[in-house]
């Protein structure tokens, strides 16, 4: 749904240039000291992930700044200046090096504020404590450990954002700790961290670590082909940056993997009783052609598709299509439209090329029209059964509903959703923590879902009719057990003690909006819904 929005994905690269294989084929002109410049490929490839800002930290021993940050505001084409090659190869040349790491950021503010683009490089004249990091996920008890900060009258934090949050605590460690013992290091503040959080980290001694929460609820995978190391939060950019596919595998919940003293090692840093990965990945955020946690994001959407088949209960005839809303929602349509034996066709065009400046409008018509365009001359007098992937605000599928219904002219339009009623706010990463913006609460007290609800909900945006899938289907499709997928937003289910207690605070937010600020609720709910 283009309504929703991811928080971020994360890259990493490094060249350990003394071990015996020798250069890599893949670094640039077989320089090891290049391959900072493949970072703004891998996140390309994970450019869903992120599109208000990118950025990248490099370590090259033989440069006088021995890390060297770059990052702004805008798409990573934009940022490294890829479609001006005379202005990136100067870039590039400044940035390179042996190491590096990389960030692709969406937020729910200070969307044109540089100082949110990641990483975040802490400078320091001690080499053990100058250090760049990217993080991507949400930390549920972020209000708590803010709070633990600022009651502290020598610290002072300048923006409403867990990466901060984190960089003091590394800070933090390392003046009392260290740096010898980074394993030490994120031992101890899983024991503070509750929440996702995948993190790579890069400092001046050329130490390097990605690591990922130990319920792993956004994905991380890693590959090593002779003297080359990386990491991305989907497999894709690994692949086509050339590794070979049987040498990418998935850092673990819980498992940091550290490049330190020309070795690298892998480490249990948590312990990992449980998984929670977040269903959201495969049947909307990452690429489709990404493998997460062994299961392929495209088969999954595929069987998502085949479930929606088979719960039909519309009799097809010759004018009934099924029309896909852009983009993710393709492969369950095109699945479900081969299950029933009717036509595939996309009656509605999305604009790849209007740049987010152009799409601020409040007016949500006018949103719509810019991103989406009806084809009249394929919806005319049709019976659409319009396939989308999750609602959760609504406004975008109403604007939709509305031109299929008039510029398209079609005859009837039933929705059919690959994914149950979004009924509770996410507070792991996903950019919808606010019970009263959320479209299914609206009709339902609890999870329970009925035809009569379901046509209330078709009713309200305009539709003939709509269905939802039902959860046991999400697990079913994605092939990984029940009980390793966080489905809080689909069930109220919190993988985290935090999450019950936000959770419960939303509730109470929403039922009394009247708080002041003077409530403790109230300063929560305002914290989860504006930080990035």
């Amino acid at each position: 749904m283009s309504e929703l929005h991811h928080e971020c994905g994360v890259a990493a690269i490094y060249h350990m240039q003394d071990i015996s294989e020798g250069v890599s084929p893949l670094a640039p002109h077989g320089n090891p000291e290049e391959v900072g410049s493949l970072i703004p490929r891998l996140l390309l490839d994970m450019q869903n992930r992120g599109q208000l800002a990118a950025g990248m930290t490099s370590y090259n021993p033989n440069r006088r700044q021995l890390i060297r940050t770059h990052k702004d505001v805008g798409t990573v084409t934009e940022v490294f200046r890829l479609g001006r090659k005379e202005k990136a190869d100067r870039l590039m040349a400044d940035l390179n090096g042996r190491a590096a790491i990389g960030h692709v950021r969406y937020a729910t503010c200070g969307a044109d504020d540089r100082s949110y683009a990641q990483p975040f490089e802490r400078s320091h004249l001690q080499k053990t404590k100058w250090f760049s990091f990217a993080f991507n996920g949400q930390l549920a008890n972020y209000g708590k450990l803010r709070a633990e900060i600022v009651k502290q009258e020598d610290f002072h934090l300048a923006r409403e954002t867990d990466t901060e949050i984190i960089m003091h605590l590394f800070s933090q460690e390392f003046s009392q700790n260290g740096r010898d013992d980074l394993v030490g290091m994120m031992t101890r503040l899983s024991r503070r961290l509750d929440g996702a959080y995948n993190i790579v980290f890069l400092n001046a001694l050329g130490d390097m670590f990605f690591a990922r929460d130990p319920l792993g609820i956004r994905p991380l995978c890693y590959a090593v082909e002779g003297p080359l190391v990386a990491a991305a939060s989907e497999s894709v950019a690994l692949w086509n940056l050339g590794f070979d596919a049987k040498n990418i595998h998935t850092v673990q919940p819980g498992e940091m993997i550290l490049i330190q003293n020309g070795r690298i090692e892998r480490h249990q840093f948590a312990e990992s009783p449980r998984r929670a990965h977040c269903f959201f990945e495969w049947i909307y955020f990452a690429n489709a052609a990404s493998t997460l946690d062994d299961c392929g994001v495209y088969l999954s959407r595929t069987e998502l598709g085949k479930h929606l088949a088979n719960l039909e209960t519309l009799v097809p005839d010759e004018d009934t299509i099924v029309v896909p809303v852009p983009d993710t929602a393709k492969s369950a349509a095109s699945a479900m439209a081969h299950h029933l034996g009717v036509p595939c066709l996309e009656g509605l065009m999305r604009n790849r090329y209007v740049g987010r400046t152009f799409i601020e409008s409040r007016d949500r018509a006018d949103k719509v029209r810019t991103k989406f365009t009806a084809v009249p001359e394929v919806l005319r007098g049709r019976k659409v059964i319009l396939v989308e992937d999750s609602i959760v605000r609504s406004t975008t599928m109403k604007g939709l509903i509305a031109q299929i219904r008039e510029r398209g002219e079609a005859r009837e339009i039933h929705v059919r959703v690959a994914c149950p009623p979004i009924f509770a706010p996410c507070f792991y990463g996903i950019d919808m923590s606010n019970v009263k913006e959320l479209f299914a609460p609206r009709f339902m007290n609890s999870t329970e879902l009925t035809p009569e609800i379901e046509q209330e909900m078709a009713d309200a945006l305009g539709a003939d009719s709509l269905r939802y899938l039902p959860i046991e289907t999400l697990h079913q499709s994605i092939g990984l057990p029940e009980k390793s997928l966080c489905r809080a937003c689909v069930n109220a289910e919190y993988p985290t003690a935090e999450g019950v207690e936000m959770y419960q605070l939303a509730l109470e937010y929403n039922r009394n909006p009247e708080l002041t600020q003077n409530s403790r609720t109230f300063d929560v709910q305002t914290v989860i819904s504006t930080r990035s």
